[in-house]
């Protein structure tokens, strides 16, 4: 069988099935008498992959590291997406930066991850990467307490739509996490606190403000009451025997 006839083979195969498929899953389709080998299928499978590219379709072949798959092409995923009701799933910082430390420095166990970023991280953190199958515990360390040791998964680089790690930037040119969480719309608590510090800061001031200007317009409204309390402050030092009755009436010739 050549790569001709190889082609719409394979082409249902990977349409029909839910995940993407290997060379060895591919392989176990065919009977003993009618095996291709690896080179032939790679040799067929370029050659479905260049006839989406040609007719400018929508959907494109794509080798993950779990095998080949087809998906939508980026262009189309804001008309896919709609399809879907619920929102993307968010993320937050921490979770982040311990999957992006799991992927650049695995093999490589919570405590060390705790040191790099200098700060504790949470069960339900680990927790999650685990249920989301993104990182998995391949061993233990060989000290005491015997620490989890975690790398990435196939899952992780399938969901993140690469063949291996060697795909990933370099860390040199990894953006910011605060400019990424900015992109996928991820809440960022620090911000939120900063924002609602500086609202307070903001509303007392303005209120301040006015507190003023209210006491000046009352001053300007109403002179015979200010001279008034006047007159009150300086009677009431005369009663505490603060000040002589000359002086009381040198204050009040001062005053107006």
């Amino acid at each position: 069988m050549d790569e001709k006839k190889l082609k719409p083979i394979l082409e249902a195969l990977i349409m029909a099935s839910s995940k993407p498929m290997s060379l060895d899953q591919i392989q176990q389709v065919f009977p003993e008498d009618a095996l291709p080998d690896k080179k032939l299928l790679r040799k067929a499978l370029k050659l479905l992959g260049e006839d989406y590219d040609k007719n400018k379709s929508s959907v494109e072949l794509k080798e993950v590291s779990s095998g080949f798959r087809f998906q939508v092409r980026k262009d189309f995923s804001e008309w896919v997406s709609k399809l879907w009701e619920e929102k993307p799933a968010r993320y937050s910082r921490a979770l982040l930066e311990t999957l992006a430390l799991v992927a650049y420095k695995q093999p490589i166990t919570r405590g060390e991850i705790e040191k790099i970023r200098g700060v504790s991280v949470s069960t339900q953190i680990m927790k999650t990467l685990l249920e989301r199958e993104w990182v998995t515990i391949v061993g233990h360390r060989d000290v005491p307490g015997k620490p989890a040791i975690y790398a990435s998964t196939k899952q992780f680089l399938d969901y993140f739509n690469i063949k291996s790690l060697d795909e990933l930037p370099p860390l040199a040119d990894i953006k910011d996490i605060d400019k990424i969480n900015g992109e996928l719309d991820l809440p960022d608590p620090d911000a939120e606190n900063e924002a609602a510090t500086e609202n307070e800061t903001v509303a007392e001031a303005s209120a301040g403000e006015e507190a003023t200007v209210d006491s000046e317009q009352e001053q300007q409204e109403n002179p015979e009451h200010e001279q008034s309390k006047k007159e009150a402050v300086v009677k009431l030092d005369v009663d505490e025997g603060s000040s002589s009755e000359s002086d009381v009436a040198e204050a009040m010739t001062a005053e107006q």
